[in-house]
């Protein structure tokens, strides 16, 4: 720790004693003073030698009542649309809107209207496939399962499709999930989404709705994601995570994870690995 601590000194702040939160993965390090603007980016260079995520933030109220997390290259670790795509044979069609989309180069909900409209007429049986060989990100489980023993709500809430996030609730234990309807018929793909999509803001509405329904402040959520459309919820919770976040998404978000897998949420919020569960 003796970089971090030299980059706080020469900052005028005084660092206290670490303390491991799991032994060679994640620290605590207390420090007292007036924090400077970019001390983040400071000390992120300061430890550029090492693969580690840097995040400031007070001491207390660390620990959260509401997780609302993306699905799509966040809880599993791909993009499930890409995937039925590539299932398909028209991945190099759709991945590259995809991707503009994330980035926010594009309108969501045209651009998930245009992808899906390519999958017409091609079999539903694909979501068999998807649901089969879809990965879980490292992390995940600990991190709903650690949240809710200890009494925290927690939703799965995607731009993505119920047939993947009904299932991923379930063997996470989420509570809830909400995502959009992707349209079947007769076996096949209609190329349509059921209305109202769930668009852009839905991530926000989901927040504040949830808050209002467990009577807490959005300061008490920490929301997680890695998309454009994910960047609203982040920016409004009270711990609002970039997931290997899109770097529009990464630099707006006032914590990161470039490195290190979801229980990096549980460090954020001052867990120690010993305290997991799951």
């Amino acid at each position: 720790m003796t970089e971090a601590e030299k980059a706080l000194r020469d900052n005028g702040l005084t660092a206290g004693t670490a303390d491991w939160l799991a032994p060679a993965i994640a620290v605590d390090l207390p420090f007292d003073g007036s924090v400077a603007e970019g001390l983040a980016d400071i000390l992120r260079s300061a430890l550029s030698g090492l693969v580690a995520d840097v995040n400031l933030q007070p001491s207390a109220g660390r620990r959260k009542k509401l997780l609302i997390a993306d699905m799509d290259s966040t809880i599993i670790t791909s993009e499930s649309l890409d995937d039925l795509a590539s299932y398909a044979g028209i991945g190099d069609k759709i991945a590259p809107i995809t991707a503009r989309a994330m980035r926010g180069e594009l309108d969501f909900e045209a651009a998930l209207k245009e992808r899906v409209a390519m999958l017409v007429g091609h079999p539903s049986s694909l979501l068999d496939r998807l649901l089969a060989e879809v990965e879980v990100t490292p992390g995940a489980q600990a991190l709903v399962a650690t949240m809710r023993r200890d009494g925290a709500y927690t939703a799965l809430v995607s731009g993505g499709f119920t047939s993947l996030t009904g299932p991923v609730r379930e063997r996470l234990g989420f509570h809830t999930d909400r995502a959009n309807t992707l349209n079947v018929a007769d076996g096949c793909f209609t190329g349509t989404v059921g209305e109202p999509i769930l668009g852009r803001d839905a991530k926000l509405v989901a927040l504040n709705g949830f808050c209002a329904e467990l009577g807490i402040d959005p300061a008490n959520a920490v929301t997680v994601g890695d998309g454009a459309n994910d960047l609203a919820m982040l920016q409004a919770a009270g711990m609002g995570v970039a997931f290997r976040g899109k770097p529009a998404v990464r630099e707006a978000a006032a914590f990161r994870i470039d490195h290190g897998d979801l229980t990096g949420l549980l460090y954020l919020q001052g867990y120690k690995q010993s305290e997991f569960a799951g």
